[in-house]
């Protein structure tokens, strides 16, 4: 199980630290707690290196939340997959809806992102999700499914590890609301049954899918009860040692029983 915080644009270098350092000793002083428990953090690309540092001693994965498509060139204020592993970084975010929303970016620009990622080892954290009004059209199935098509396309996964994939309702994202553990079950199994069909069986059953839409501590027990729900990308809740690892406590108590 794994639980990733993306810390999107927030904190300076100084609080990024701190936090950094907050998330190793809680994960110290647990001693065994979390030994069933994978951690990553995706602070901003200008905390990349001096996060990794503090890290560096510690169960927790370093990622970036984005990455261009090609390795160098005049893309200006881009970043390239040399230059995160040259910090360091062993994940990325592809697709998250706010570069989708805000920036136009298409399930082509994900693929090649995420093709882009693989051949520089780096685990792509493929962000899938509809809006509430392809929900409420009955449509979200079908959205990330051909999100899935297009993000996958070209991809070789022959191992779990090679990848990520994030189910993040758009219209959860930053509300406060949820979906219901039911409603992340329901798409987590259809994401699964699309990775079964893409990979095979034994590949996709063990792949990584993490929800990711406002979970909190309070929430994060049931989300994380559901059969095909294997983690988290926590947003807000990652932004304070306290309710991030609040999360992986509820996620070790569902991994005992």
């Amino acid at each position: 199980m794994l639980i990733a915080g993306n810390w999107k644009m927030n904190t300076d270098l100084p609080r990024g630290v701190e936090l950094a350092k907050a998330i190793a000793d809680g994960i110290d002083d647990a001693d065994s707690a979390f030994d069933a428990i994978d951690f990553a953090v995706c602070p901003p690309f200008v905390h990349l290196q001096a996060v990794g540092e503090v890290l560096e001693d510690h169960p927790v994965a370093v990622g970036a939340q984005d990455v261009h498509s090609e390795d160098e060139g005049a893309y200006t204020s881009d970043v390239s997959a040399p230059m995160l592993t040259s910090v360091g970084c062993t994940h990325v975010i592809i697709g998250h809806s706010e570069r989708r929303q805000y920036y136009g970016e298409t399930d082509g620009e994900v693929n090649q992102k995420a093709l882009q990622a693989h051949r520089h080892d780096l685990v792509p954290i493929i962000c899938v999700g509809e809006t509430i009004d392809q929900r409420r059209s009955g449509d979200a199935k079908s959205v990330v499914h051909a999100q899935l098509e297009g993000a996958l396309d070209g991809l070789e996964v022959t191992a779990a590890d090679d990848l990520i994939i994030a189910y993040e309702p758009v219209w959860a994202i930053g509300t406060g609301e949820s979906a219901t553990p039911e409603q992340a079950q329901d798409m987590h199994a259809v994401i699964r049954e699309d990775l079964a069909d893409r990979y095979g069986a034994d590949v996709a059953s063990d792949i990584e899918l993490l929800y990711g839409g406002s979970m909190k501590p309070h929430n994060a027990a049931d989300l994380l009860s559901q059969p095909d729900v294997t983690g988290g990308l926590i947003g807000s809740a990652s932004l304070e040692a306290e309710s991030f690892l609040g999360i992986a406590e509820e996620a070790a108590a569902v991994l005992e029983g």
